[in-house]
């Protein structure tokens, strides 16, 4: 399983950007519906990884961290294989790389925090707000 993130970039203090995860599987037949997908974000200086959103395979649980909370937006399109992360009133401490990581967890309700217990990550795409 591949993952690629994009649509990162330079926006200033308040602005807004969409960044997209496309999900390739090696053979066809394999969903994007069984999958939890979670963004995550590693800011410059800091030694973890931060959990941003995450939506679970069945779409019905999202979890927001709160310093995202009401400002961001989680959303998945199956059929395409991508998942969104709408980031609206965007601050200078939301500089980051962004990534998007993917497993099978057990039931389709999970959402897992933890960046670590993902088997599948793809490359981060870099966002910088500008104050």
């Amino acid at each position: 399983v591949q993952l690629q993130a994009s649509g990162g970039g330079l926006v200033q203090s308040g602005g807004s950007l969409r960044l997209s995860c496309l999900v390739s599987f090696p053979r066809s037949g394999l969903r994007l519906d069984y999958y939890t997908i979670g963004w995550f974000r590693q800011a410059p200086g800091k030694e973890r990884d931060e959990v941003v959103a995450c939506i679970s395979a069945s779409g019905s649980n999202i979890y927001y961290a709160d310093s995202v909370k009401g400002r961001f937006t989680i959303s998945r399109d199956n059929a395409k294989k991508t998942v969104y992360l709408q980031m609206n009133n965007l601050k200078p401490e939301d500089t980051a790389v962004y990534y998007c990581a993917t497993d099978i967890f057990g039931g389709d309700d999970v959402v897992e925090l933890n960046p670590t217990e993902y088997s599948f990550r793809g490359q981060g795409t870099l966002v910088t707000v500008s104050s």
